[in-house]
C-alpha cells in the first residue's frame, strides 16, 4: 500500500507548501518544526493501523474502560535529516524504542554513487513493527540499504512503514520491489522527476541542509 498525503486534504498540506517554498525554508526553526509536525500526523495515522487492547482505568470518580497499543513501535531513523521528522513520530510514540542508521552517498567520477551504512544502533526488532522514516526517498537505496542493514542484525519486524515526506516515483517503485508485501509506504508528496544527479524535482533541495546547515 502507497497513500500519498498530498492527494489528501489536510493541514499537511500547508507544511508540505511550507518546506518547498524557497523563501520559507530559509527559516530554519520553521524547516524542522514543518517537518516535525508532518511526522506527528503520520504517526497519528499509522497508529490507526496498529493493534490494541482494552484495559481498565482507575479516575478520582471511579473506573472506566480504555485502549492502549498493545506494543510500541521501533522509530527507525536515517541521520541527519531524519531527526526533526523522527521527534516528530517520538512525540507521539512516545513509549516507542528508537534505531539509528548513519548512511550517506558516497559519489565517484560523474553521477555516479554507491550508499554506505556506517553506523547502526538497534534493539531486537524480531517480529515487531518497524517504522523507518527519512524526509527524502530519491532513489531508495539509502532507505532500503538502512532497512536491510536492521533486518541483518536485528530481526525481521512482522511489519514495516516507510516514512518519507518528499519521494520520487522511481523511489517508491524500487521500495515496494526490494521490501514487497511486508511494507507500507506513506508518502508527503510523489514527484516524477529524479535527475541524473539523484536529486528529487521540484522537490524541496537538500533536507539535511535546510535543517541544520550545509556541510563541507
Amino acid at each position: 500500500m502507497v497513500r500519498e498525503f498530498q492527494k489528501e486534504n489536510s493541514i499537511i498540506n500547508t507544511y508540505l507548501n511550507e518546506i518547498r517554498d524557497n523563501t520559507i525554508q530559509k527559516d530554519r526553526m520553521r524547516f524542522r518544526a514543518n517537518l516535525k509536525r508532518i511526522g506527528s500526523l503520520m504517526a497519528y495515522e499509522i497508529s490507526k493501523k496498529l493493534d490494541f487492547s482494552e484495559r481498565e482505568v482507575i479516575t478520582p470518580l471511579g473506573k472506566a474502560s480504555g485502549f492502549d497499543l498493545k506494543s510500541q513501535p521501533i522509530l527507525g531513523t536515517v541521520l541527519r535529516a531524519g531527526l526533526p521528522l523522527h521527534e516528530g513520530f517520538l512525540s507521539v510514540f512516545d513509549k516507542a524504542d528508537n534505531a539509528f542508521i548513519s548512511a550517506y552517498r558516497k559519489h565517484h567520477s560523474g553521477d555516479e554513487f554507491e550508499v554506505e551504512v556506517e553506523y547502526v544502533s538497534c534493539p531486537d526488532i524480531e517480529n515487531r513493527t518497524l517504522i523507518l522514516v527519512d524526509p527524502m526517498l530519491a532513489t531508495g537505496r539509502s532507505m532500503y540499504l538502512s532497512y536491510q542493514s536492521l533486518v541483518k542484525q536485528f530481526g525481521k519486524p512482522a511489519k514495516t512503514y516507510i516514512v518519507s515526506v518528499i519521494a520520487s516515483n522511481e523511489g517508491v517503485e524500487y521500495i515496494k520491489e526490494k521490501i514487497g508485501k511486508n511494507a507500507e509506504l506513506y508518502m508527503g508528496a510523489i514527484d516524477e522527476e529524479l535527475t541524473a544527479q539523484a536529486y528529487i524535482v521540484p522537490g524541496l533541495g537538500d533536507a539535511g541542509d535546510l535543517a541544520y546547515g550545509e556541510k563541507e
